[in-house]
This record gives structure tokens, C-alpha cells and sequence, in this order.
């Protein structure tokens, strides 16, 4: 008995290219992402073939599009994102597809920020409101800002510093806790590194937000200050690395150094590393790598940040930094690779949006605000069997 032949899938061949060129893909690096010729692609989007059920949801994974949507008789319209100030410092701009894989991490990130305040709604609270008094220009202190912030947020350095060794490298989901608390929504988007970025802030009124990258923890711990200091200045960016600052900067150089300064001394106050090791009378020419590792043990931070810090208050030369520790730092942070798998799959959804997200999906959902499958929309979750984990796993 002969097999019925299939029909081809209806799809939209315009919307195939659309949907391939909006992610800034040649015919042939889709083709190759998929395992397919690149001539079969070129048939697919002039309507002289179709791709299989099995390619056209490889093809809705590799764009980032919704399956469904290849099938609609017309282009969706989709407002274009608009890059927020690129603060990073490097002498070539960002490629094609790195700017579109940027606006694709803000535009899911702005996406985060819209559903948190649609669930924060749906439970009938108020958004949460930064505080008034925490507002800061490049001209304010930076040490006078740390002790600020470290006072409203209720995190004393006593309290960092008295991490042991083993729980150092929870200070990223501490001060993740802390920055969340006072109404600022926080994300994790491991794609950013690849980047060459460290954080992303989207400064917007109610519920500000930062994204952060699969760093190293003590280096997250620094990008996490960093880019709360965009929160302070109410200044939205895309920043990179730890680097040396200096007040006489303008434009947005100013804005990041002083976003870099502050990071630096909300996390090692100067008073509290004089209690550790005193400065020079003069910068010495070098500094003891056992020192640095401890110091930066003691404080949690990364080894390129302790450095940076001890140059700008003096301890050490700058050309120690730049002639021989500075190439190591960026070989190590270019090779650093977690290995840290979660105790459960549930929890890459929860790191990816944070507790407060995650609290206010399931406090919708638990009191039957939102439906299970609205819970798991709003998680980015397809198998209803995680959110389930997740709610049993959950903790406040």
C-alpha cells in the first residue's frame, strides 16, 4: 500500500527571510546551523520548497522567533529596539551581529521589566519605587556614595568581610538579594560575556534593571556594583570591565568611570583596607602577589579589581597594572569557564530572573491570579514539570 505524501508546510516564505536577516544571518550560516545545504534554504524562502516540521522549529530556535509566526500571511511588526549608550572601552565599535545580539538581551530584558510590572498588578500591589535619597551625579563623592548605599541597603563591610572562605563566592546572590530589595529588578543573561560586556543597566521608572553575565563570582560582585552605580546617576548603559577612573573624564567615559570607582569602593572602602594593610607614603613599584590574592580573598573581589583599587589609593604604581598584571587578568577572565552545574534544571530559570521575579510568577500563580501555563510563559518554561520544581524548591 503506497504512503500518502506529506503536504509541505504553509509557511511564509517573506517571513522566513525577514525572520533570517533580522538576526543578521547569511543563507549559508543558517543553512550550516541547521545541517542543511544552503541551496535548500534559498528554495525555502522563495517558495519553491518548504522545510519539514522538524527544520522549521530549528529555524524558529535559531531566530529567536516563535514557530507559529512562519505561518502568519504578513511580517509581524516589531518595534525596533534602540540600543542604550555603549560604555565599553575599545577601539573598534561592536559588529552587526553583536549589536543585534545586544538588542536582543535588552529587548528581553525590557520584556522581563513589562511582565514583572503586569504580575506586580495582577497581585494588586504597587511597584516598588527606588529611593529618592539614593540619587547621585558624576560630581558626588564616591567613597561618600558607597557608605550611603551600604547603609540603606543594610550590608555593613563588617558583614562582607566575615564571609568565610567557603561562602565568598555567594556574594554575587547576596548583593543580588540587596540591590533587589530596594526595587531594582535583576537579571542574568550568561550571552553577555561572549560579548565583551559585563552589564547592561535600563534605567526606567518604577522597577530599574540590571543584567549581568556568567562571570566569575567575584568578578560578577563587581559588575553588580558597577552597574547599580548606573542606577544612582539614573543613567542607563552597557558597560565592560573593571578600569582605572579618573575625574576629569566627560561624557559618558565620566559616567563609567565613576560607576567603576564607586564599585570599587562600595566593595573595599579605603577605610576598611587600611585596617588590613596601611598605604605607602609613596606608591611602591610592585606588590606582593600573595598580599593581593589574600586581599582580594578578604573582600571577595577579583584579583584585577583589588589591584585597580590599590593603584587609585596609592598603594602600588600604575605601571605594575599595566606592564604585568594586566595581561594576566585578561587571560584569565578570557578563559574562565563554570563548570557548576544546578542542583536541579528548574533553577536556570530562577538565576536567569531572580527571586523577586520569581516570587511574584508564583505568588500570581499560587493565588490563582494566572494560570499555570501563564506561570510558565512568564518563566520561559515548556515543560510544566520544572515549574512545579521550581514551586516546591522555592524559597523567600
Amino acid at each position: 500500500m503506497a504512503t500518502a505524501k506529506k503536504s509541505p508546510l504553509p509557511v511564509n516564505p517573506d517571513i522566513l527571510v525577514w525572520a533570517r536577516e533580522r538576526r543578521d544571518f547569511s543563507i549559508e550560516e543558517a543553512a550550516a546551523k541547521i545541517n542543511v545545504k544552503p541551496e535548500r534554504v534559498a528554495q525555502w524562502e522563495v517558495g519553491e520548497s518548504a522545510p519539514t516540521a522538524r527544520q522549521g522549529r530549528m529555524l524558529a530556535k535559531l531566530y529567536d522567533r516563535p514557530f507559529l509566526e512562519f505561518f502568519a500571511s504578513e511580517k509581524p511588526v516589531i518595534p525596533e529596539t534602540e540600543l542604550v549608550p555603549d560604555y565599553r572601552f575599545y577601539a573598534r565599535g561592536p559588529s552587526v551581529t553583536e549589536r543585534q545580539t545586544l538588542k536582543g538581551i535588552q529587548h528581553w530584558a525590557e520584556e522581563q521589566r513589562l511582565n514583572a510590572l503586569a504580575l506586580i498588578e495582577e497581585i494588586g500591589e504597587a511597584p516598588p519605587i527606588f529611593s529618592g535619597n539614593l540619587r547621585f551625579s558624576i560630581a558626588d563623592d564616591v567613597e561618600e556614595a558607597a557608605k550611603v548605599v551600604r547603609e540603606a541597603m543594610r550590608f555593613p563591610i563588617e558583614d562582607q568581610i566575615g564571609l568565610r572562605s567557603s561562602q565568598r563566592a555567594q556574594l554575587p546572590n547576596i548583593l543580588r538579594g540587596k540591590i533587589e530589595g530596594m526595587g531594582v529588578l535583576v537579571l542574568k543573561q550568561g550571552g553577555l560575556t561572549k560579548l565583551r560586556a559585563r552589564g547592561i543597566c535600563l534605567y526606567a521608572e518604577p522597577l530599574p534593571v540590571i543584567v549581568f553575565g556568567n562571570e566569575a563570582p567575584s568578578a560578577q560582585a563587581f559588575t553588580l556594583a558597577h552597574e547599580f552605580g548606573h542606577i544612582l546617576l539614573g543613567s542607563s548603559a552597557i558597560s565592560g570591565g573593571p578600569r582605572f577612573g579618573s575625574s576629569g573624564l566627560t561624557g559618558g567615559k565620566a559616567v563609567e568611570s565613576w560607576c567603576n570607582r564607586f564599585a570599587a569602593s562600595f566593595l573595599a572602602p579605603s577605610d576598611a583596607l587600611e585596617q588590613y594593610k596601611l598605604p605607602p607614603e609613596r606608591p611602591d613599584d610592585d606588590f606582593d602577589l600573595n598580599e593581593l590574592n589574600w586581599l582580594a580573598g578578604v573582600f571577595a573581589m577579583s584579583r584585577h579589581a583589588m589591584l585597580i583599587r590599590l593603584v587609585n589609593l596609592g598603594y602600588v604604581k600604575p605601571a605594575f597594572y599595566w606592564l604585568r598584571m594586566r595581561p594576566i587578568f585578561l587571560a584569565e577572565e578570557a578563559s574562565y569557564r563554570s563548570f557548576g552545574r544546578p542542583p536541579y534544571y528548574g533553577k536556570r530559570y530562577v538565576n536567569s530572573r531572580g527571586l523577586f521575579y520569581t516570587g511574584l510568577v508564583l505568588d500570581a500563580w499560587s493565588s490563582g491570579r494566572i494560570t499555570g501555563h501563564n506561570a510558565a510563559e512568564y518563566m520561559g518554561i515548556k515543560n510544566l514539570a520544572h515549574l512545579q520544581d521550581i514551586r516546591s524548591d522555592f524559597r523567600v
